[in-house]
């Protein structure tokens, strides 16, 4: 009987749609979902059945876990890649944005295991991925409260890691660098600077960051996805990795000391011109 997998944030383009299509290429009956189910494109693969789902919602979580089981009986790979960024100045980003990036990136993840754990524990077995960042770990000017959110996805999956454990449920934390996605322009159609900001100077700065993980060096979403579909089918499935564009790089920033590591990064992101 072929694995059930669930796929948050599956817009066309990004990487949870490529994850979509790699986990049916392994022969999964895969659920890509969105918010906007209009903004999944087709796919070729008939394995593959596209549900609208709003990760902020528990109504609509509940919807969609009902229905895979009633279809299904079972989830047994769950990925939480839902995501939206906020970027621009941390004091100068509206409260409210704040407030929509924890509520995805993070509260969301919580939700989604409030509701296929269960389901997972009474079978006695279930992968969860969750994608967080490499800036979860690293913090970089002008991308704050992403950081931030994502530094909160790394400690939920580090402890998930850990409590479910007793339940035979794995949790596979992964944190990409520059991969080949929407973020750069959803991240641009979110931001723009309010009139008398404290930053107008850096504002090619800002901008040079919001496009930093769509460069030369960024990750096709297919390499990526091929990846971690390996990595999540696996009978016991690793509890980190990383990988993308800078991923190494940053590999390299966890050991050296945090004050020489933001000075590098301030320095890289502050020409102001």
């Amino acid at each position: 009987m072929p694995r059930v997998v669930l796929v948050t944030g599956c817009s066309t383009g990004g990487i949870g749609y490529a994850l979509c299509e790699e986990f049916a290429l392994q022969g999964c009956k895969v659920y890509a979902t969105s918010r906007n189910i209009s903004k999944i494109a087709d796919f070729s693969n008939e394995n593959i059945e596209k549900l609208a789902l709003d990760v902020n919602s528990d109504e609509s979580i509940t919807q969609v876990v009902k229905h895979i089981l009633e279809a299904d009986g079972k989830i047994d790979v769950v990925v939480n890649n839902a995501g939206v960024t906020s970027p621009g100045p941390l004091v100068e980003v509206p409260i409210e944005q704040v407030k929509e990036v924890f509520e995805t990136n993070t509260f969301a993840i919580l939700r989604v295991c409030k509701a296929v754990v269960p389901v997972m524990a009474k079978r006695g077995s279930g992968t969860i991925v969750n994608i967080g960042s490499i800036v979860g770990e690293i913090s970089t000017p002008w991308s704050g409260i992403y950081c931030a959110s994502k530094a909160a996805v790394n400690t939920l999956s580090e402890v998930l890691s850990m409590e479910l454990q007793p339940l035979n449920i794995s949790v596979l934390h992964v944190a990409p660098g520059a991969v080949q996605s929407n973020i750069a322009n959803n991240g641009a159609s979110r931001f723009s600077l309010e009139p008398g900001s404290l930053y107008t100077d850096y504002m090619s700065d800002i901008l040079r960051r919001i496009s930093s993980s769509q460069g030369p060096n960024s990750m096709p979403s297919q390499v990526f996805a091929r990846k971690v579909v390996g990595n999540a089918l696996r009978k016991s499935p690793p509890r980190y990795m990383t990988l993308g564009g800078n991923a190494t790089l940053f590999k390299v920033f966890k050991w050296l000391p945090r004050s020489i590591v933001l000075y590098l990064l301030w320095k890289a992101y502050s020409k102001r011109g």
